[in-house]
């Protein structure tokens, strides 16, 4: 036998060997695999028995945590929607308790044949009082202004005659009377002088021409003491300024006169106008009841607002050429602003205090005026009918002073 033929051939050896490593690490990778089965559901049921305070504190914290962002969630939301609602319960308390109370205001013009007459125009009015079997209407001068007959149109509408009591340009308030009989809502005045701005305001009328009468709008108190520029003559030029709330809660057309409240259903505010520009929109006006309460007051007694009278007719200094106020009027050249006397009436206050025509007035009681519209706040706010006031003026460029005694 040849020697070769006994020796073991190396290949074989090598792939037996490896045959039995395969086998063995099979087996080891098995056992590691039960070890880690075994250890892992253990390690769960101790979980589960919370025998691991730590992890299970830790998970009880997450847990915890998360429940209560979820509730704060539900809490923030809940509060948001309650106070929503909270504010919608007080706008419609508000206008039930004061929308019995605004009417529709129609005037009408008389035309050329006998007991015939034609609709010239519509607004909104208020009821403030109800007295010895008539009933008082609140509005705007310029809704009645040249009417030949009025009618006023209550909430559930009924037509009423009304008749002018009295009526006030410099405001544009106006008041009417009619039958009280079918009136059961009367509203209730509030304090405009305790407004904020941002407050909840509420407007009430009837817009284009009583098409949606009872209309509400909602909005805010946008600013106090806003001054507004009234021409009452239709001259084109300033002859006031209107002291006015500002409002973003829509004041459309037929809407003037009508109620602006806040959220106790108390009137502090008539609307007046409403500025309507492309370029601006949410700017609404209302004339608060700080000035309505006394104005009304007035037309009631008297028919008309009795104010201080100086008798002068005049020209702001402003509208006269920078020429014509060094030579005809001999001014110094610091005096820049004044009121020009272009004439004084007869035997008035102005005659008696000796005031002449191109004599410019600059002060009244030491308080500096600068137009025409100035001067006439001034008198109209703070003199009554009798009351002396000094004025500063120049004649011939010399500065003098003269005390007048205002008349009615």
């Amino acid at each position: 036998m040849d020697e070769h033929q006994n020796q073991v051939d190396p290949n074989q050896i090598t792939t037996k060997e490896r045959k039995q490593g395969f086998k063995w690490v099979f087996r080891l990778t098995t056992s590691l695999l039960a070890v880690a089965a075994i250890l892992f559901i253990g390690a769960f049921s101790l979980n589960k028995a919370n025998v691991f305070p730590f992890d299970s504190a830790s998970s009880n914290v997450d847990k915890t945590s998360a429940e209560a962002s979820s509730d704060s969630k539900e809490i923030n939301t809940t509060q948001l929607s309650t106070s929503n609602s909270e504010e919608d319960a007080a706008v419609v308390e508000a206008v039930e308790k004061a929308s019995g109370a605004v009417v529709g205001v129609k005037k009408y013009s008389q035309s050329q044949q006998m007991f015939e007459s034609s609709q010239a125009g519509t607004g909104s009015g208020v009821i403030y009082k109800k007295e010895s079997g008539s009933a008082y209407v609140v509005t705007n001068n310029h809704v009645i202004e040249n009417a030949a007959s009025l009618e006023v149109i209550l909430s559930g509408g009924k037509k009423v005659k009304a008749e002018l009591v009295g009526r006030d340009p410099f405001t544009d308030l106006a008041v009417l009377k009619m039958d009280g009989k079918n009136v059961e809502n009367v509203a209730e005045f509030g304090s405009s002088k305790d407004l904020e701005v941002g407050e909840t305001a509420i407007a009430i009328g009837n817009p284009l021409g009583m098409k949606f009468a009872g209309s509400v709008t909602k909005g805010i108190v946008s600013g106090l003491d806003r001054s507004m520029p009234v021409d009452i003559n239709k001259d084109g030029k300033v002859d006031w300024q209107t002291d006015v709330l500002q409002t973003d809660a829509a004041i459309n057309p037929g809407n003037s006169g009508g109620a602006l409240i806040n959220l106790s259903g108390k009137v502090i505010g008539i609307n007046s106008m409403k500025i309507a520009k492309e370029e601006v929109e949410g700017l609404g006006f209302s004339i608060p009841t700080s000035t309505v309460k006394p104005i009304i007051q007035d037309l009631e007694q008297d028919g008309e607002v009795t104010r201080p009278f100086m008798g002068v007719s005049t020209r702001d200094l402003s509208s006269i050429s920078a020429r014509n106020q060094q030579e005809a009027l001999n001014l110094p050249k610091d005096v820049d602003a004044g009121v020009v006397v272009a004439a004084t009436k007869a035997d008035s206050p102005a005659d008696q205090a000796g005031l002449e025509k191109y004599d410019v007035i600059t002060q009244a009681d030491g308080n500096e005026i600068a137009s025409l519209v100035e001067l006439r706040k001034y008198i109209y706010e703070n003199k009554e009918v009798g009351d002396e006031m000094e004025l500063t003026f120049y004649r011939d460029g010399q500065q003098q002073t003269t005390t007048l005694t205002l008349g009615e």
